[in-house]
């Protein structure tokens, strides 16, 4: 099972496919397994070098219980500690929710590293504490409440149902905590300088605020699924693919659609 190593900690990862490298990276409870079941990796690993990770606290990466450990510094440090053992100067980034979210963190502390940036389900701003803070009280309920949160809007499979309860919950409330900082990424996306996708489907509450953070990016590429919600629009690849890949040909990829 490969590591990188960051901070000291393990960050598990795995590589599939050949082509221009490619950075996946799962939402909140999840972890890079859920590329391959849902098709994912099949559908973009004949193209691509896709970079699967497991962010910090969850998957198969090393699990920390203080809240600083989950900066969005430290992420950031643990995607190119993974980029730096495969040797790999620059790559494209597709995340989901949270992943989106460490999406938008590399393009604030990391933006050489990035060739273009795709994020689905999240916006660019502060996170609202109110919400977190009814997360963090489920989460204290027990495990249960990693796939209720996930299952609002669309049925997950057994599964991810099954990895979303085996998650360390002391984990994933830390991680919670950290994201009250009032810390967002309003302010640098006019300054950009790569190619970015943001997506959303039309019936997630963030969807609202995706859309508004795609109006401050210059040249951005927006892209709505109707009557999708949050965990619907990521269960959705066969379209979020077929955008993907669009992005991805024109120039994201270097090249002219």
């Amino acid at each position: 099972m490969p590591y990188a190593r960051s901070q000291g900690l393990r960050i598990h990862y795995q590589v599939e496919g050949d082509g221009p490298p490619l950075v996946c990276q799962h939402g909140f409870g999840d972890c890079l397994e859920s590329w391959y079941e849902l098709g994912y990796v099949d559908a973009l690993k004949d193209e691509y070098r896709l970079i699967l990770i497991d962010a910090r606290g969850h998957g198969a990466s090393d699990k920390l219980h203080e809240p600083e450990a989950y900066s969005f510094h430290n992420v950031t440090a643990d995607v190119v500690a993974v980029l730096d053992e495969l040797a790999i100067s620059k790559a494209h980034y597709f995340g989901f929710s949270m992943g989106g979210k460490n999406g938008f963190a590399m393009a604030a502390y990391a933006p050489d590293r990035l060739q273009s940036l795709t994020v689905l389900g999240t916006g660019s701003s502060a996170q609202d504490p109110a919400p977190l803070d009814r997360w963090i009280a489920s989460l204290r309920q027990g495990p249960d409440a990693v796939p209720s949160i996930w299952e609002r809007d669309a049925p997950v499979s057994p599964a991810l149902r099954q990895r979303l309860l085996s998650n360390d919950l002391e984990a994933l409330i830390a991680q919670r905590v950290q994201r009250q900082d009032p810390e967002g990424f309003d302010a640098i996306l006019p300054t950009l300088p790569m190619p970015c996708l943001l997506m959303a489907g039309e019936a997630d509450p963030a969807c609202a605020r995706v859309k508004a953070s795609s109006c401050l990016i210059p040249g951005v590429t927006f892209v709505s699924f109707p009557r999708l919600g949050h965990t619907g629009s990521f269960l959705n690849r066969a379209e979020l693919v077929r955008h993907l890949r669009l992005f991805l040909s024109g120039p994201a990829g270097g090249r002219t659609a």
